[in-house]
């Protein structure tokens, strides 16, 4: 019977999050598999930065970038149906 449950280790104890319906004592063999790790931050950002998102990219900010998410506001406030032809 092979089973995958998520559980904690502590020390040599693993505390799993459900009951693998195994009597106590009954051996069994392990295989350890580490979550995967969360990406890496983004250029700039250092630990206990305030700042938004947004204000990290105010340096390399352009004109481009304005007028493209003006597009985008223009285009969601726009109804997204049509009339259809008669």
């Amino acid at each position: 019977m092979n089973q995958i449950l998520q559980g904690i280790i502590h020390g040599r104890i693993i505390e799993l999050d459900s009951d693998p319906g195994i009597n106590s004592g009954q051996k069994v063999q392990v295989i350890l598999r580490l979550p995967k790790m969360p990406p890496p931050p983004p250029p700039g950002w250092k630990p206990g930065c305030t700042e938004t998102a947004a204000g990290m990219l105010a340096e390399s900010w352009t004109e481009e970038d304005d007028r493209v998410l003006r597009e985008i506001e223009l285009d969601r406030s726009r109804p997204s149906s049509q009339e259809l032809p008669e």
